[in-house]
């Protein structure tokens, strides 16, 4: 592929069914229906952007693991504030690849000097309620086999 300069470009790859496939994997049912379908009425096609390009993109490129991808997640989440579904919905998901909660509260302590403390204490109260809505759901509870794929 060639842009208007003349310059090669390296094919992005973009799979749609391999997104859909790891979003399945990555989201538990209350996150996916909370983000995915719900698009889809206001905004038709957005949906498919997001399982096309980040999910059958981005999260494809190999290079970085998924529990080290969800640490990225979590962190730029809590950083943008205001985000708590979505950061919510990423804590469940930091649990299904394996992290712990533990683990999870850390990444998120570790903001604190870079990013402020209300922020810090906001993502905080984002995972406690992630936490709290698992433990009112025994069923829903986290594979805690670490993740190997990359």
């Amino acid at each position: 592929m060639t842009d208007l300069l003349g310059t090669e470009l390296q094919q992005a790859v973009l799979d749609r069914a391999a997104g859909r496939q790891l979003l399945t994997r990555l989201q538990d049912e209350r996150t996916y229906r909370a983000t995915v379908p719900a698009l889809d009425d206001v905004a038709p096609g957005f949906a498919d952007w997001i399982v096309t390009c980040l999910f059958g993109g981005t999260y494809q490129r190999g290079v970085l693991a998924l529990r080290e991808r969800q640490v990225a997640t979590l962190a730029a989440l809590a950083t943008l504030g205001a985000v708590d579904p979505q950061l919510e919905g990423h804590v469940r998901t930091a649990l299904r690849l394996g992290m712990t909660r533990q683990e999870v509260a850390e990444v998120l302590v570790h903001l604190a000097p870079y990013v402020g403390t209300p922020r810090t204490l906001a993502a905080l109260r984002s995972a406690r309620r992630a936490f709290d809505a698992l433990d009112e759901q025994p069923d829903e509870q986290p594979d805690e086999q670490p993740d190997e794929q990359r």
